[in-house]
């Protein structure tokens, strides 16, 4: 080589520098092409990576899969049961025809303490692994993987984290271990509590969650989590007793006070328990009767339940008041002018007025219990929902907008009342007869949701925490109340009697109510459009317009029928308007943005948290909490005439008050939690703080000098 010139050495030189980037080049490629692992992605506050303990697989197989998660530092997600507050982290895998995936396991969890809350999850990295399990008659050469995943990232603060990953293996005759996962597979594995196969049951009794199970001796238990959320009070002290059994395995009974929110107990929870050979885990079953285990263990069974008659005749007669007043809210008045101007129709003919007032009133109370009856099954199934839940659901709020504009239309005289497709709901509503005013009660209590009366709230909030029958009950009263002035005039002539006989003013009057018809629609649409986006709304408004078309076409079907011509091209242009107009909002998440992405308020509120809650208050400062929704027209109200006030803004700043404002327009689990603290099954709720001392609930209604007479009167002294 030595004696090689100096071209030929530069050459030969070249020459092996491109075979070292070749080879360079074919070890990055080959893992890449074998890859166990999606690699990492980043998302808010955390990084993961999808990672398999198999780089190839083989069909017939169950291959584990692991979510690898780095929280940075001081950031925490959550355990299957997180806690006082939280979500569990969730895996939406897309996956070839045929394979299926497991559900996660759960390594045991850390306590995380936001005083005065207790959360379980997770900080630093944590692993979640879930089985896939692979068919035997699987033929593709390769398994394509996707799942997203969505966190709960919290700290001082919690935001929401999503991400994607995709993870692409071969699959051939045998299967290949990945050993470059191994360690991760085998560290997660020693994180999941042991399996144990023992007897447990548990029973919920004396307002306390208890359990009796049959533990060897040498298993010494110092805690336990219950997979299972509103079972137990997460902040309080657990009990913990063991109790030898000569020749069989001992008992270990656990107790810890009932949760405040607990409304029902499920077959069986995951229970962990931590001992000093590690955590175990094993499953629990309701017992409804008390055994004989748990009465030695629970000597002091909890005292027969007496009804307390007085709280529940006086939480009838405020729902009753409720409803009654509800007919003064915003929202329900364009619906009751349906029913005044069919009673007007009606004029001295008393029979025909009674009843119509008696089957309006059969419509509403029915409509109550219905919706609470639905309300109860949806919370049974594990929904956090409250009053006005259906507002909720931009779809359902487009549908009643369309409804009220088109009761609008008809009004105006565009169409007339009969059988056809266009007007088969305003012909529910507005014909007279039983079945127009039964109608007319169910969309009297459809519109009536968004609005929350006083006295109201605090029978609803008493309704939450009863039995099935008693809720339905009060609910039934809160839709008597409501119905009441219709009622009075079946029940009394005398007053029906007073109604204005029918004339000519009745064309000019129908005219007139199509107004409140519009405004209500147009109230609606702007509820949609905050739910979602200006583009959603916009596609709602040419649906609208389509509407409209449908209408007007309709009508002109009516006249031609009447003169005997024929109508298929007419009701032909009448059917494509409609289904297009309910295709502009068939699919409203398309567009779905977070409701929380409002705009401040006009008085700059903050976003309201827990933790941002409990940080003000940790600062000595007086906190004011409004819980609102763009649905709730009392809510707007009060922020008009009450909240964004010179008064109360310089009331605001006099006391140096933190203004902290929750957005319940779509559903939120943490509001809801905060409103059952308060008693409160619907919004709004305003609580103000000061220092030191508990939430004081404002009134539902508010007036101008509300705020500012309740800061006069509170402790501290006003800071200029």
């Amino acid at each position: 080589m030595h004696k090689l010139g100096l071209s030929t050495k530069l050459a030969l030189f070249a020459h092996f520098r491109w075979i070292r980037l070749l080879t360079w080049l074919y070890l990055l490629w080959c893992p890449a092409a074998y890859a166990a692992s999606s690699g990492w992605v980043q998302s808010t506050h955390l990084k993961a990576e999808l990672v398999s303990e198999y780089r190839q697989l083989q069909p017939g197989q169950t291959v584990t899969l692991a979510l690898n998660t780095q929280h940075e530092p001081h950031w925490h997600s959550y355990w299957l049961n997180p806690g006082d507050s939280g979500l569990a982290t969730t895996i939406n895998w897309q996956l070839p025809a045929g394979v299926s995936a497991g559900a996660i396991q759960w390594p045991t969890p850390k306590v995380i303490k936001v005083p005065p809350l207790v959360n379980y999850g997770y900080e630093g990295q944590s692993v979640l692994l879930t089985d896939l399990k692979i068919p035997a008659d699987f033929t593709d050469e390769s398994l394509d993987i996707v799942a997203t995943v969505d966190w709960l990232v919290c700290q001082e603060i919690c935001i929401p984290a999503t991400a994607s990953f995709r993870l692409t293996l071969p699959v051939a005759a045998t299967a290949e271990v990945s050993t470059a996962a191994s360690a991760l597979f085998a560290k997660a594995r020693q994180a999941l509590p042991q399996a144990l196969t023992l007897v447990g049951r548990y029973q919920m009794q004396d307002q306390s969650f208890s359990a009796v199970i049959e533990l060897p001796q040498d298993l010494q238990v110092s805690a336990f989590f219950v997979g299972s959320g509103e079972i137990v009070d997460h902040a309080a002290n657990q009990q913990m007793h063991y109790q030898a059994v000569q020749g069989e395995p001992g008992q270990l009974t656990l107790r810890q006070p009932q949760n405040t929110y607990f409304s029902q107990a499920p077959a069986a929870l995951p229970l962990v328990l931590i001992t000093a050979s590690g955590a175990k885990q094993l499953l629990l079953h309701h017992q409804t009767t008390t055994s004989p285990a748990f009465a030695a263990k629970n000597p002091k069974n909890p005292p027969p339940q007496t009804f307390a008659l007085t709280e529940f005749a006086s939480m009838l007669l405020f729902a009753l008041a409720g409803g009654l007043i509800l007919n003064l809210m915003p929202c329900v008045f364009p619906v009751l002018s349906l029913k005044a101007l069919s009673l007007s129709r009606a004029g001295q003919q008393l029979a025909a007025q009674r009843a119509e007032a008696l089957w309006y009133s059969l419509g509403v109370v029915v409509s109550f219990v219905a919706l609470a009856a639905l309300l109860l099954l949806l919370r049974a199934g594990g929904e956090s929902l409250g009053w006005g839940f259906q507002l909720q659901n931009p779809l359902l709020v487009a549908l009643l907008a369309f409804l009220l504009f088109a009761l609008g239309l008809s009004l105006s005289g565009l169409l007339q009342f009969g059988l056809g497709l266009m007007n088969s709901g305003q012909q529910l509503t507005q014909q007279s007869g039983h079945r127009g005013s039964f109608f007319t009660g169910v969309l009297a209590v459809a519109v009536a949701s968004p609005c929350t009366a006083p006295m109201m709230g605090t029978a609803l909030g008493y309704a939450a925490t009863q039995s099935a029958a008693v809720a339905l009950l009060v609910f039934a009263a809160l839709g008597l109340g409501m119905a009441l002035p219709f009622l009075l005039l079946a029940l009394w002539p005398q007053l029906a009697a007073k109604l204005p006989k029918p004339g000519p003013w009745m064309e000019q009057l129908k005219h007139w109510l199509a107004i409140p018809l519009y405004l209500s629609a147009v109230w609606l649409l702007w509820v949609y459009g905050r739910q979602t986006s200006i583009d959603a709304l916009a596609l709602a408004l040419l649906g609208l317009v389509a509407l409209a078309v449908a209408c007007w076409q309709w009508g002109l079907v009516q006249v031609a029928q009447q003169q005997g011509h024929r109508t298929f091209l007419k009701q032909g242009i009448a059917l494509i308007a409609l289904v297009l107009a309910l295709l502009s909002i068939s699919q409203p998440e398309l567009t779905t943005k977070s409701a929380s992405a409002s705009p401040a308020s006009a008085h700059s509120a903050e976003t309201w948290s827990i933790a941002r809650l409990q940080e003000l208050r940790a600062q000595g400062k007086p906190v004011l909490v409004n819980m609102t929704a763009d649905w709730c027209i009392t809510c707007l109200v009060n922020e008009r005439v009450a909240l964004n006030t010179v008064q109360s803004k310089a009331a605001m700043q006099q006391y140096q008050l933190s203004y902290l404002k929750g957005d319940w327009t779509k559903q939120d689990p943490v509001i809801s939690a905060y409103l059952k603290q308060y008693g409160r099954d619907g919004v709004p709720l305003y609580v103000l703080y000061f220092p030191g001392q508990d939430g004081q609930v404002l009134p539902q209604i508010l007036t101008p000098n509300t705020l500012s007479e309740a800061l006069a009167a509170g402790p501290q002294q006003p800071k200029l």
